[in-house]
């Protein structure tokens, strides 16, 4: 739990300073937030981590459904039929939903940051990542943060930290861990992806900077303005 802290600090620290060589690459040299594009672009970055929490989130809820009920499909086969379990099913549904599952908010990501500048000018790239930067850092801080703490309260209650009266198997220990299945894909799956989110879309953006800055108009706004 404390190194996805240290990770999350890097990524903040790694997409800063992609963002900085984007502006270079782009020729952008100050990012004004009362510029109407940089301004779009801001609140669309600061949305664009919440959806792509929202997908992967969803996704891992999709993925564990398909896996019960292909586990619950066995076992009336093993126990009605004395049938092998069939791993390699188990192992197929993870594998395919892990790959399928992530086109979306991949493409998310990736796709994001190249339409905003060909379309609306390097200004609203600009404030697209900056939004990013600043809206995910602080969504994988406490997604991390509350995601490990309702796992700790379930293992707390486990090891007998409330009292006799709320050990395993009470009202306390049920509700710790509804709580801890909505923590885990939130400190697994949604907390640390959105490093890669902040990272990523700077990496585009600097990789299509002469791309997006040949598509932006003499001011930075749109080519078509």
């Amino acid at each position: 739990a404390i190194g996805k802290g240290f990770a999350i600090g890097s990524a903040a620290l790694v997409s800063l300073a992609l963002f900085g060589a984007f502006t270079v690459r782009a020729k952008i040299e100050s990012v004004d937030i009362l510029d109407p594009w940089t301004f779009t672009g801001l609140l669309y970055g600061a949305m664009m981590p919440y959806a792509f929490s929202a997908m992967t989130m969803k996704s891992v809820g999709t993925a564990a459904n398909d896996m019960v009920k292909e586990c619950l499909a066995q076992l009336k086969e093993i126990f009605e039929n004395n049938a092998k379990p069939d791993y390699e099913k188990c192992i197929a549904i993870s594998t395919d939903a892990s790959l399928r599952e992530m086109i979306a908010p991949g493409a998310l990501v990736i796709v994001s940051p190249l339409l905003g500048g060909v379309l609306f000018g390097k200004n609203c790239t600009a404030g697209m990542l900056s939004g990013a930067l600043v809206s995910g850092v602080q969504l994988a801080v406490s997604m991390s943060n509350s995601g490990g703490a309702w796992d700790n309260a379930k293992k707390y209650i486990e090891s007998g930290g409330l009292g006799p009266d709320h050990a395993k198997g009470s009202n306390a220990h049920k509700a710790a861990v509804i709580g801890d299945t909505v923590g885990d894909p939130l400190k697994d799956t949604s907390g640390p992806s959105l490093n890669i989110v902040v990272k990523l879309s700077a990496i585009m953006s600097l990789v299509f900077g002469t791309v997006i800055a040949d598509h932006s108009g003499p001011t930075g706004g749109p080519f078509w303005l």
